[in-house]
């Protein structure tokens, strides 16, 4: 394969895919390096806001994407014995924006953009593990002794990216106080009618649970729960513990994890990374999570990395009579204020929604209540309903 327009992709996440489709659509190769085995999709439920189903237009999967998911009908957040706080004006937003929000199982998503992908555009099994740099070219070099080279180098390779170590050495990640418990239950009961795309937060003290039906009546839903760094499951069990902690909160928030199988219910302590000041170095970037990993509060990890897939294959389109590391650079400094403005977004989101002090909480659920919901929702308006 010549290297003329030949992207290097390492990980074959979100991010990876949207690089892989972004760039196509600009007349490049693309290769896709991912270190598991077999292309598997993981993970649990996630929400696609505004800006990032125009995004997923643009990348020709947005159809396909709603048809496996569900718009967002409602967006209510309670406190954890149940009583209304705010509801957010979600179709009002809808028009604001042109575009409902969606949600998804991220495997579905994971599978809408590989379809896109042709088989020789993915290499499996293998793991990166560093680069060099020429004129006009960047090798990447594998744990199996293999290397190859292309035009340029991008990290799609998430919060524990090999290729932002390699860039800008080690970093220590930033824990944010809670660890999340999730799963994904095949869960209906006629005594709490949910609508398809339905959903709510309930707010409690050092715990908030969040319940959302991605369609087919499957329920994704999670719990935040403030804990130690490293903390194991109890002698109890995941499951168990999990309905432990949230004993006496209102139904079917206990219901809906009853339901949910045991092998099923994921459980990680949730990290982000301080903002870079450099995402490229030459011919080498970083996309997505390896670029600017962020707490999932504002719901922005996956639309963000395909806002980056689709501000880099512009900026390389720019500059096809220019030196590609140029292009990169203009990428990043189109990118970093946006995405370091939402990585500090979600961290201060998190430390409110997981307050213990009960004056700040009460304090916090009189402003939910009194300030109208019209009010509140705009401002997200920069990040829901941005374009790229």
């Amino acid at each position: 394969m010549s290297n003329e327009k030949h992207a290097l992709i390492i990980g074959a996440g979100l991010s990876g895919l949207a690089s892989a489709l972004a760039l196509k659509q600009k007349g490049w190769q693309v290769t896709l390096y991912e270190q598991a085995k077999e292309h598997k999709g993981i993970g649990a439920g996630i929400v696609l806001a505004a800006n990032a189903m125009k995004a997923l237009d643009k990348l020709g999967v947005g159809q396909e994407v709603r048809e496996l998911g569900a718009a967002v009908r409602s967006a209510r957040i309670r406190d954890w014995k149940g009583n209304l706080l705010v509801e957010l004006p979600v179709a009002e937003q809808a028009d604001r924006y042109g575009a409902d929000s969606y949600l998804i199982h991220r495997a579905d998503l994971q599978q809408a953009l590989l379809a896109k992908i042709s088989t020789h555009e993915l290499v499996l099994g293998k793991q990166f593990v560093s680069f060099s740099q020429e004129a006009g070219r960047v090798h990447a070099a594998f744990v199996d002794g293999s290397s190859t080279h292309g035009t340029i180098l991008i990290g799609a390779d998430g919060i524990h990216s090999r290729v932002r170590k390699s860039l800008f050495g080690e970093e220590l990640m930033r824990y944010s106080g809670y660890t999340a418990i999730r799963g994904i239950a095949t869960y209906q009961d006629p005594r709490y009618p949910l609508e398809s795309g339905g959903g709510f937060e309930a707010w409690g003290r050092g715990i908030r649970f969040g319940f959302s039906h991605i369609g087919n009546n499957r329920i994704h839903w999670f719990a935040a729960i403030n804990a130690p760094e490293g903390e194991k499951d109890g002698p109890l069990g995941r499951k168990r513990e999990t309905l432990h902690r949230l004993d006496g909160w209102y139904e079917p928030v206990r219901a809906v994890i009853e339901a949910t199988e045991d092998a099923a219910i994921l459980r990680h302590d949730i990290y982000d990374r301080a903002p870079l000041r450099r995402w490229s170095q030459g011919r080498v970037t970083l996309v997505g999570d390896a670029a600017h990993p962020m707490l999932p509060n504002l719901g922005q990890g996956a639309g963000q990395g395909m806002e980056d897939a689709l501000v880099l294959a512009r900026c390389l389109a720019v500059a096809d009579n220019t030196d590609s590391a140029d292009a990169l650079r203009m990428y990043e400094e189109l990118r970093k204020k946006r995405a370091n403005a939402i990585v500090k977004g979600s961290r201060l989101m998190g430390a409110v929604t997981q307050w213990e002090n009960p004056l700040a909480i009460a304090a916090r659920h009189f402003m939910l209540k009194t300030i109208p919901a019209r009010i509140q929702s705009r401002r997200l308006d920069w990040i829901v309903g941005h374009e790229v």
